[in-house]
């Protein structure tokens, strides 16, 4: 009996090593892939980061002393890399992110001051969509991302003195219910975007950055919130650029439902609740520049 047995044994074991090889396989050809940068949004990391709390405690950090990154490495992220394209650039995340679903990365970096020899401490913080894609990058504090991505001589020398401007659009009126993208748009929320580029183009001297922050309500799940709202504001810096703004100082953000304007009760999706809500669905806008 037991002589019969041991073929089948055998083959059994033989598969779980090809399977084992196989799958081995499939992960050194995903994390060891040449970056492949085209047709990948570049998007610097949000200069309006979530909420305080979303980040974890810089003592639970695996790496307790954190890295020091290539501003090189952090420039070259991009919206939509996978996640063995952000290992070859930054490396496995400092923090205990869980093993399966896993939607964010976490990163507590070294970054050079340029202010002698000390460095600041910054976490920097990575979503991914439903593909294992990256949709959203953010840094604790806004400052860290100036380190990455600072803004010209002149402008960090008048930083201090200047009070950002700040505005906000219902996106019911610019995208309807459900529209996301730029051709979702409506003429008439496409004309107040224009429009608006062209008072900052009239008003400032001189451009600094410019912060696109998308908001929902609190209906639907987080990844379709946070999806929403990030490419909502893709598309008004998009519009924002064709009408005459540097891309480059653009800043984009989806928060999601965070951060809400209106707090109202139940749970059902109805008419009275939706108009309540309507606040919290918005596009901010923070202009910072020499007028």
């Amino acid at each position: 009996m037991v002589e019969q047995d041991r073929p089948a044994i055998s083959r059994m074991a033989m598969t779980s090593v090809l399977l084992s090889t196989a799958t081995i396989g499939v992960f050194l050809l995903c994390s060891c892939a040449d970056l492949d940068l085209a047709g990948m949004q570049r998007v610097p990391a949000s200069l309006a980061a979530p909420q305080d709390g979303d980040f974890p405690n810089p003592g639970s950090a695996i790496l307790r002393q954190g890295t020091v990154p290539t501003t090189e490495a952090l420039r070259l992220m991009r919206i939509g890399m996978g996640k063995g394209q952000v290992r070859q650039l930054l490396g496995p995340p400092h923090f205990s992110e869980g093993v399966f679903g896993v939607r964010e990365w976490n990163y507590l970096f070294h970054l050079r001051s340029g202010k002698g020899a000390g460095d600041v401490v910054c976490q920097y913080m990575l979503r991914f969509d439903g593909n294992v894609r990256v949709n959203g990058m953010y840094w604790r504090k806004p400052d860290c991302a100036l380190l990455v991505e600072p803004p010209p001589v002149e402008a960090a020398q008048a930083k201090a003195a200047m009070t950002p401007q700040k505005l906000a659009f219902g996106t019911d009126g610019l995208f309807g219910a459900e529209g996301r993208r730029g051709g979702d748009m409506s003429p008439e929320g496409r004309l107040k975007i224009e429009r608006l580029a062209t008072d900052i183009k009239r008003n400032f001297r001189h451009l600094y950055y410019v912060v696109v922050t998308g908001y929902t309500d609190r209906l639907g799940s987080e990844e379709y919130k946070t999806e929403l709202s990030l490419a909502r504001a893709g598309a008004v810096s998009e519009l924002l650029a064709q009408q005459g703004i540097d891309a480059k100082i653009i800043r984009i953000a989806g928060l999601g439902d965070r951060q809400p304007l209106a707090k109202c009760p139940g749970a059902v999706k109805t008419t009275a609740l939706l108009n309540c809500l309507q606040p919290n669905r918005r596009i901010e806008i923070e202009v910072v520049g020499d007028e």
